[in-house]
């Protein structure tokens, strides 16, 4: 531990009464500014629950209730009581979330736990007030767009910092802790719950539910991660200043240029160092990344990977080519 030393005056930051120049504060417009971007995004995440919640509530009442298919989570739970003991819907769901927003306020985030009671009061006042029209008697439709709504509506909810279950929360803190998507651990947590259905209520029924999920959890992935899919390509060459070029003025996107150095060889010398270019570009760009990289340098060495998503920079500011 080093000893703690006080600076002496002279070293002190200035202050109004020493006679020297105060730090900056915001100023009103730029506090305004602020305050106005975050009432906006509020207004946003409201917005985005509320549609979620009209979402999921389509998608269960018009759907997958009629059709007799369960809902997964503690809603497919609270269906299961409500079969065996015939208690009410709407208050089982909300008793039965309680326990998993104590949860969201401890290990997520106070906010997170009151839009989470906000959408699970809202989805339960839904499902108790709402006549939503039935929209078919066939199964598989029923199975794909029951799983589509639903899954919107949660994607959507999760979008505006809350969920509509649950296990929503378990999931999305264990996605935080492992590789698995938020969609993929509802799917996993969900199963179990199907098989219990299998064993009570019969399997051609909890089947026809995992379909449904299979929807839900893609039409997730999609509302969260968003409906593009973004590869990030890794280029070593020794033409590397001439791909950079290119892909910033054919592609019209950003590049990103680091030093490094072959690892191959049998002598013991030292490698010269090379440039590597990185870049991030959509599915649709691939092949012609592919032909151009080829053109320039035929042996280059590209390694490409799937991004989740990307904020800032020139991926969602220049059109396709």
């Amino acid at each position: 531990m080093t000893d703690f030393h006080p600076l002496p005056s002279s070293e002190l930051p200035a202050t109004p009464s020493s006679g020297g120049t105060s730090l900056k504060r915001p100023g009103p417009g730029a506090r305004s500014a602020r305050d106005r971007r975050w009432w906006r995004r509020q207004v946003v995440n409201t917005l985005l629950m509320v549609v979620g919640v009209f979402s999921a509530g389509f998608g269960l009442e018009s759907f997958l209730l009629p059709g007799g298919f369960l809902d997964g989570g503690v809603t497919g739970v609270s269906l299961l009581i409500v079969r065996v003991f015939g208690l009410p819907l709407p208050a089982l769901i909300v008793v039965l979330n309680i326990p998993f927003v104590l949860m969201a306020w401890r290990q997520l985030d106070p906010g997170v736990a009151i839009r989470t009671l906000l959408g699970i009061l809202g989805l339960a006042l839904v499902l108790a007030l709402i006549p939503y029209p039935i929209v078919t008697q066939d199964k598989l439709l029923i199975s794909v767009f029951g799983g589509f709504f639903l899954g919107a509506g949660i994607g959507l909810a999760m979008r505006g910092g809350g969920v509509l279950d649950g296990t929503e929360i378990m999931a999305i803190y264990l996605s935080k802790q492992s590789s698995m998507s938020v969609g993929d651990i509802i799917l996993v947590f969900n199963i179990l719950i199907f098989g219990v259905a299998a064993w009570v209520l019969s399997i051609e029924t909890a089947l026809y539910s995992i379909l449904a999920y299979l929807s839900a959890a893609k039409t997730i992935d999609f509302i969260i991660d968003g409906l593009e899919e973004y590869t990030g390509v890794t280029i070593v060459s020794g033409r590397s200043d001439a791909i950079r070029r290119m892909i910033t003025e054919k592609l019209g996107r950003g590049a990103t240029v680091y030093t490094g150095k072959r690892g191959y060889g049998t002598r013991g010398e030292q490698p010269n160092p090379v440039d590597i270019v990185f870049t991030v570009i959509t599915r649709l760009e691939v092949s012609k990344l592919k032909a151009e990289v080829e053109q320039i340098d035929r042996q280059a060495f590209m390694v490409m990977h799937s991004v989740r998503d990307t904020k800032g920079g020139m991926i969602k500011k220049r059109p396709l080519h």
